[in-house]
């Protein structure tokens, strides 16, 4: 009798994460094209160059899907604030900072922007984990902002309120409501009157 190889089911999950990727990087692609209505998921399948049945095995909807990315995309936010501290010399100021960096970036690449706003909007119960980690993840920016060690409750709950603050900004912006000077003022002003 055979004795499988440990380095089987290490490479099985290798490959299943590197389809992921693909699948979510596809969708990017698409979303950069034409935003929300250009993902569809057919469309996903032949740009990642697999099944349709393999995207919704990972994916169970273009929102889901949308929403992993932007989860990502603030992960990979934290990562670069890790890497290079916020700036400022007060509390506000750095927390400015932050909130800047998140949005000039998240501009930079407006239509993916738009559709990853559009799916947090409308997200169903069953993606509300998704949504839940990008404001995790937001609030522990901000949190780490304000200052270094463990936030006090009162942090926890400004960085929870400017984060809903910048959610609201981007909807404003991806909607055609707000400029993004306005995005960035509007920033600021929550900022410092909640923290100075």
């Amino acid at each position: 009798m055979a004795v499988p190889s440990s380095s089987a089911p290490n490479a099985l999950a290798r490959n299943q994460a590197a389809r992921r990727r693909r699948v979510l990087d596809a969708a990017v692609r698409l979303a950069e094209r034409g935003g929300f209505e250009t993902v569809q998921m057919r469309d996903v399948a032949a740009e990642a160059n697999v099944a349709l049945g393999t995207v919704y095995r990972y994916f169970t909807s273009k929102e889901r899907l949308l929403l992993e990315a932007m989860v990502e995309q603030v992960r990979a936010l934290a990562g670069r604030v890790e890497e290079e501290p916020p700036v400022g010399a007060t509390p506000a100021e750095r927390v400015v900072d932050v909130l800047a960096r998140a949005t000039a970036s998240l501009q930079r690449h407006s239509e993916v922007t738009a559709a990853m706003v559009r799916a947090n909007g409308s997200a169903q119960p069953s993606e509300s984990d998704c949504v839940r980690a990008v404001r995790e993840l937001m609030t522990g920016i901000i949190t780490s902002a304000i200052h270094e060690g463990p936030p006090s409750p009162r942090d926890l709950a400004v960085a929870r309120v400017l984060q809903q603050v910048w959610l609201s900004a981007l909807i404003g912006w991806v909607g055609g409501v707000d400029e993004a000077p306005r995005v960035t003022a509007d920033l600021d002003s929550a900022a410092h009157l909640l923290l100075d």
